[in-house]
């Protein structure tokens, strides 16, 4: 939003902010492409006179806004003003708000078109093309210039009083935020180095890595050193991402402690930054199991008559975490994942997760490309971004899935699935026939290529599905709508395979095939995207080595490394390395007796709390029973695949201050990290593997294509990767500067150097067993 006394709007902007009104209707309705809309505007505009002119460019100025925008078409000889629409399906299921939002656009452009021309009157058009039979369907009405000129002005009105708004907000949130000061006293140790170096990086626009140890405070040491810069770079937005949901807690409560006093702030003609959290649909809704439309919902009922109050009402208050935001909307009777993507355009500080910024459709990207935003992004816990962002930009196919539905679908779509069906079949046979056994890893094979007959007929039959649910969305069963969005984005990703991405096919039955699109190199796709902020500062305790992150994520060729001194010192942690203990997969059962041995003899030289790390349930359960065996007096319990919430906190639950016991996890897995055990509620870790990926096809491929781009395919498949998870398993142990204790690593590879560079600098590897 501009801050100046003069402002600019587009047209559908500006229709899109005051003329929406009616039902929130999120019925499933395919939509036309960007290129098909644009290749229906283009024969709409053929078949017109000599005289057509095709994008007619129009402006006006009412007080102190001018709005600017092209009209899609104008006939001078039947003064006749056009805007098109393309669609698919039927035109009377079209939502009434969509019908609202068109006709108000064109009585924008027709207003505009009047005052320039000087006209009493002009005939407006809505010209809604069907994709699928180039039919069009004209609804037109004569309208006075007086009546247009009329409409034009109230919605000006409206947006310059909310644009008047918003500047002073701006105004007084940069003056509050020039004076903002750091809410403790001191600064932990480190954590006054982060700030400068997030300062530097929002202060010349460049991206910054930080490694910087638990226990600083770096959600805190990077939101106050980015909201200090925020007037001062002339930032519009501060977007903190996280990875899971304890990150936005800690995120939230750093910038309540950040908050000026609400009275003393009013008093002084301040405005604390807009604080928003953004949360996913599921968590939000009200009424689950119920579709999103005014017919079905009561707060999707004349959802857009009642945001403007509850917009109104939430920026009152500026404080929109998940519970604050619930308020309002209940308050208004208005969907509270809706009013809080809504409220994503009018937040300084906006809180959630990496997709928002990141993924193919990102909310936070797109408002930021719309609005021209200038963005600092910080990202926390930035080590798990690669492989984030691998999933994000992968996609698969599911045979089982897809047979299901075939089964039971309308006929006028069955021609298409059947002959994708058949190219399933194809497809399988001739992976099976081509292969040699020995290239058969659990039914898991590598494709040369794209499948490219299989992927044309999943276009034909995306196609089929998306033109009949268009006419008949009756039809739009659960399993078909889920059928047609994998097959898009499938589809999607096709269009750019390239050497980021492999193709794969996994057999695990009759009928039962999956086929996948698996991103390798997610820089290909997230470079634009870092490239699209002002600056971008990633930060995590292993961000090392920098390389590694640059050269997977993308990042701008300003981005600078930076480790920030750790405030722990090595007599805080005691590290040993068993050097006759091979975790290597034909070494397990031999392994056994050593590590029962190792964590036996620490628990009896200092009782308390232990974790133990394993590379796999399996390994895990091995060990546990063996260790139940030999030391049965000894306290132990164990991770178990698929645990829920409640059994996570209730394992958690166990590490009580004073308490004893070892808990047995999985390495990289939910007690890996992002677990806080302060003081003697943890005091010690064994770890038993390197937390290298398995050796199979994949990992080997995803070497190939890593190998090729950067020379370094064996560290950056299994040597990095293995030991971000060692590493963020081993930081459980000292969480404060007044914490000890031990981390044991069993395995003879810890020792040598190129791992151990891989490890914490502070870190005084001594003692080291055999």
């Amino acid at each position: 939003m501009n801050t100046a006394a003069s402002y600019r709007v587009a047209v559908r902007a500006l229709c899109d902010f005051t003329a929406r009104e009616g039902d929130l209707d999120h019925r499933f309705t395919p939509s036309p492409s960007a290129q098909e809309g644009i290749a229906g505007h283009t024969l709409v505009a053929s078949r017109r006179g000599d005289s057509y002119i095709a994008e007619m460019p129009l402006s006006g100025a009412y007080k102190s806004l001018t709005v600017t925008g092209r009209a899609d078409g104008y006939d001078p000889a039947e003064n006749r003003l056009e805007e098109v629409k393309t669609y698919r399906g039927s035109l009377e299921r079209m939502a009434d708000n969509q019908r609202a939002l068109h006709w108000a656009q064109v009585k924008i452009y027709g207003a505009l078109l009047c005052k320039a021309r000087g006209l009493d009157e002009v005939t407006l058009t809505l010209v809604y093309l069907d994709i699928a039979t180039e039919k069009e369907t004209l609804l037109s009405y004569k309208a006075q210039a007086a009546e247009l000129e009329l409409f034009f002005t109230t919605l000006c009105e409206r947006f310059i009083a909310w644009a008047e708004q918003e500047a002073e907000h701006r105004l007084a949130r940069d003056l509050a935020l020039t004076s903002l000061s750091f809410p403790h006293a001191t600064f932990r140790p480190g954590q006054r180095e982060l700030a400068e170096d997030v300062y530097k990086a929002a202060s010349t626009g460049r991206g910054l890595l930080a490694q910087a140890p638990t226990g600083i405070g770096k959600t805190l040491g990077t939101l106050f050193p980015m909201l200090t810069a925020m007037p001062r770079q002339r930032l519009d937005r501060i977007a903190f991402l996280t990875m899971k949901t304890p990150g936005r807690r800690l995120a939230l409560d750093a910038l309540a402690q950040l908050r000026p006093d609400k009275q003393k702030a009013e008093d002084s003609g301040l405005e604390a930054p807009r604080v928003l959290e953004l949360i996913a649909r599921e968590k939000a809704c009200e009424y689950p199991g119920i579709a999103c439309h005014g017919d079905a919902c009561p707060l999707a009922a004349g959802f857009y008559d009642r945001l403007p109050a509850a917009r109104q009402a939430a920026v009152a208050e500026s404080w929109w975490d998940r519970d604050a935001l619930r308020k309002v909307a209940l308050a208004h009777s208005v969907c509270p994942y809706y009013l809080g993507q809504e409220l994503a355009r009018w937040a300084d500080v906006i809180v959630g997760d990496v997709n928002h910024w990141f993924d193919r459709h990102a909310l936070l990207h797109g408002l930021a490309q719309a609005d021209d935003w200038r963005v600092g992004l910080l990202v926390d816990e930035a080590h798990n971004l690669v492989e984030r962002a691998r999933g994000m930009y992968s996609a698969e196919l599911d045979q089982q899935r897809f047979n299901r539905v075939k089964r039971s679908v309308p006929k006028a779509i069955g021609r298409s699935l059947a002959s994708l069906g058949r190219q399933w079949q194809a497809l399988v046979k001739e992976v099976v026939e081509n292969k040699p056994d020995d290239a058969n890893q659990a039914g898991y094979y590598l494709l040369e290529s794209l499948p490219d007959k299989l992927v044309g007929a999943l276009q034909n039959a995306a196609a089929s599905i998306t033109n009949h649910l268009g006419e008949h969305p009756e039809d739009a069963t659960f399993e078909l709508q889920e059928l047609l969005f994998e097959a898009l984005a499938f589809c999607r990703l096709a269009d750019s395979f390239g050497d980021h991405s492999l193709c794969d096919i996994t057999l695990k039955g009759r009928g039962k095939a999956l086929i996948g699109l698996r991103n390798l190199i997610p820089a290909d796709f997230l470079t634009p995207r870092f490239k699209a902020a002002h600056c971008a500062v990633l930060f995590s305790a292993t961000l090392t080595p920098a390389h590694y992150y640059r050269d997977l994520l993308g990042l701008p060729v300003n981005t600078v490394w930076r480790e920030v001194c750790s405030p722990f010192v090595a007599r805080q942690l005691e590290v040993r390395i068993r050097r006759d203990i091979s975790t290597r997969f034909r070494d397990r059962e031999a392994s056994l007796a050593p590590m029962v041995s190792e964590m036996a003899q620490q628990y009896q030289q200092a009782p308390g709390h232990y974790l133990a790390f394993f590379s796999s349930f399996t390994y895990l359960d091995a060990a546990l029973k063996r260790f139940c065996q030999q030391h049965p007096d000894v306290p132990v319990f164990a991770q178990t695949p698929g645990m829920r919430e409640a059994e996570r906190d209730a394992f958690l639950q166990r590490f009580t201050p004073g308490g004893q016991g070892i808990g047995f996890a999985v390495l990289g897995g939910a007690f890996a990290e992002g677990v806080d055990l302060p003081g003697d509620r943890l005091i010690g870790a064994f770890i038993a593997t390197l937390g290298l990926p398995p050796f199979n096809a994949f990992n080997e491929a995803l070497k190939v294509r890593l190998t090729t781009r950067f020379g370094k395919g064996d560290d950056y498949t299994y040597r990095i990767p293995g030991m971000i998870k060692v590493v963020q398993a081993a930081g459980r142990v000292i969480r404060s500067p007044t914490d000890e204790g031990v981390v044991v690593l069993m395995d003879d590879r810890f020792a040598q150097p190129s791992v151990q560079a891989l490890l914490p600098s502070w870190w005084a590897i001594g003692g080291q067993s055999s």
